[in-house]
């Protein structure tokens, strides 16, 4: 597996946001091009970029908010699937928080997703919490 790992641009939005969409990634109440570019726009976040001969394969979103790295939007082409790329985006998401001194990282897997048995394959534990939410936009579906 030869991929190349870079932190995504402007430029890269509609190739990412197409590939997110692929994957399932995208729900109606959350606007991945404003995700995007929030990303892109604050300091302790960043979308990676996986590429295999010049074309976008795979994408995860990381952030770290002072406390603890999250992850977010990994997504590897269906048809890449099952070659490890998944685990090289995280490690690469993984590699940018230490390179930040951050000392945990957790992500969100919604019930259901069948993708959720990577992170067990990957030794990641699931936690024993609750998640909560509250809407500031006003958006009442999710």
């Amino acid at each position: 597996m030869s991929i190349a790992i870079r932190s995504a641009t402007s430029d890269d939005a509609q190739t990412v946001i197409a590939l997110w969409k692929r994957c399932g990634l995208t729900r109606p109440w959350n606007d991945p091009q404003a995700d995007y570019s929030r990303a892109l726009e604050g300091p302790s976040s960043a979308v990676l970029t996986g590429e295999e001969a010049g074309a976008l394969i795979a994408t995860i979103m990381v952030g770290f908010d002072g406390h603890r790295g999250w992850l977010y939007y990994l997504g590897v082409e269906p048809e890449c699937q099952g070659r490890g790329l998944g685990r090289a985006m995280i490690d690469a998401a993984c590699d940018w928080l230490r390179e930040r001194s951050c000392p945990k990282v957790e992500l969100m897997v919604r019930e259901g997703n069948p993708a959720a048995g990577l992170y067990e394959h990957l030794g990641w534990e699931r936690q024993e919490v609750r998640t909560y939410g509250l809407r500031l936009d006003g958006d009442v579906r999710g």
